[in-house]
């Protein structure tokens, strides 16, 4: 294929997910801030597990809840699920998202970037999209360099290659189940502990103002826990916690690592994609405004030819 032939397919797969990328692009951006503040918002022992597990018997007293999640620091308990109940762990009484607090943001912007207009076919699309457009930039070959929108939009691209090439792959990987774990939790005999049971099983080996979340799986029970800077998975079971091999996809895209390094980090990869996204617009608008013009002044500047009397 022709250089200008890979340019088209790169200008209009760009274009065609134009938006949808720049939803998921500005919602990395806001996600990006998630595990720093996490991690900095933890109160240590401002979370006590009894209390914790009498507000589950109480909202969900039949025991449908597959997971629950804390936030220390907005002091919440929310089940899981889009729309599911929130509760204000101080006075125990259900909470209204106003979409207006941080927290609540943030939900917003988890929903968003993984069910895009509550479709998780169009993230996975567009996703793709972005990385094929990446692809063919590559295989167009290393750019001539010139102090212009071009110029810095190229750039921008080939310095930061590496990085923003993860943001795709290790996403795909996460929509797809590839998780490069060497082992994973083997699906315990019976049923799996009830959330109260999941709790309390943590709070004997950590403060649960550290937790961030208890989810069910099949008969597998896994909670997600600040551990030296890192969050971790551990299989909840009756004996006690056991650390689950690292996810690295997942470790990698959400920036959970070393969380005051790669949380950072991720949010350089995505205001570098949003550049790039905001730059390859602008480039194609302004050259599509110049041929107009030129068209213009073209079909202005022809002679009419008179007619023999």
């Amino acid at each position: 294929m022709t250089k200008s032939l890979l340019l088209r397919l790169h200008r209009w797969t760009s274009l065609v997910f134009a938006l949808p990328l720049l939803a998921i692009i500005l919602t990395g951006v806001i996600l990006s801030f998630e595990p720093m503040v996490q991690l900095t918002g933890i109160k240590p022992q401002s979370i006590d597990a009894a209390r914790v597990v009498d507000l589950i018997k109480r909202y969900d007293p039949e025991g449908k809840a597959r997971g629950i999640f804390i936030n220390s620091a907005a002091q919440r308990l929310r089940f899981q699920g889009p729309g599911a109940a929130q509760i204000d762990l101080v006075s125990g009484e259900k909470v209204t998202p106003s979409g207006t607090t941080l927290a609540d943001v943030i939900v917003w912007a988890r929903f968003t970037h993984e069910r895009l207009l509550g479709q998780s076919w169009l993230v996975i699309a567009s996703t793709i999209a972005m990385l094929v457009v990446m692809l063919l930039g590559i295989a167009m070959g290393p750019p001539r360099l010139r102090n212009n929108l071009g110029g810095w939009h190229k750039g921008a691209a080939w310095f930061s290659l590496p990085l923003i090439l993860l943001s795709p792959l290790t996403g795909l990987c996460m929509a797809f189940g590839l998780t490069f774990q060497n082992g994973a939790p083997s699906a315990g005999s019976g049923r799996a502990l009830s959330l109260p049971d999941a709790v309390r099983v943590v709070a004997k080996s950590y403060d649960l103002a550290q937790m961030i979340s208890i989810v069910s799986r099949g008969n597998n029970v896994i909670a997600r826990i600040y551990d030296g800077g890192e969050l971790r998975a551990f299989a909840v079971k009756a004996d006690g916690l056991a650390p689950l091999p690292r996810n690295w996809p997942r470790l990698l895209h959400e920036g959970n690592g070393a969380v005051m390094i790669t949380s950072p980090v991720n949010l350089l990869i995505s205001l570098v994609l949003l550049t790039l996204l905001s730059t390859g617009v602008l480039i194609w608008g302004r050259r599509e405004w110049r041929l107009r013009q030129t068209r213009g002044k073209n079909s202005g500047s022809a002679v009419p030819v008179k007619s023999a009397a």
